[in-house]
């Protein structure tokens, strides 16, 4: 014969119900958080890749003995598809790659690009860098890094 049980079986239930309830919750809210605190916001990855193309922009310029546009362009649907941390020096990086659409002003033709993007967030959590590859030793990559953010301030 079986031993009886000290709590009836709908009480049982109500608690494993419970622990359940919890353990979603717990796990909803540490997604949650994972998610918002290592995704940069839309409007800065809008920024960052402005800021790429700029910055391509005047390196062909440059190379080409150009004046470079000063001209932004402007960035619009960007579809992150991967994105993962990477050592950016003694940092932790975050590596974003999509695709985007962007357009000069002035010109009618709107361009669907790929992307990857190198960003460092702040020491402090609030704020983020475009990083891009400098070149640098056989076993280590250096990197130049340019503020993010700073006219929303």
């Amino acid at each position: 014969m079986l031993p009886q049980l000290s709590l009836p079986v709908s009480a049982f239930k109500r608690v494993v119900r419970r622990l359940l309830q919890a353990l979603c919750v717990l796990t909803i809210v540490v997604s949650l958080t994972a998610c918002n605190g290592s995704q940069p916001p839309r409007a800065l990855l809008n920024e960052a890749l402005a800021l790429q193309i700029q910055l391509t922009q005047s390196a062909i310029a440059s190379s080409l003995d150009l004046t470079p546009m000063p001209i932004a362009p402007s960035v619009s649907r960007v579809r992150v598809e991967d994105q993962e941390s990477f050592a950016l020096g003694d940092e932790q990086g975050l590596r974003i790659s999509g695709r985007f659409d962007w357009q000069l002003p002035g010109d009618r033709v709107q361009v669907d690009s790929p992307f990857e993007l190198f960003l460092q967030r702040g020491s402090r959590g609030q704020s983020w860098r475009l990083a891009r590859p400098k070149g640098g030793s056989d076993d280590r990559q250096a990197w130049l890094t340019y503020p993010l953010g700073l006219d929303k301030a």
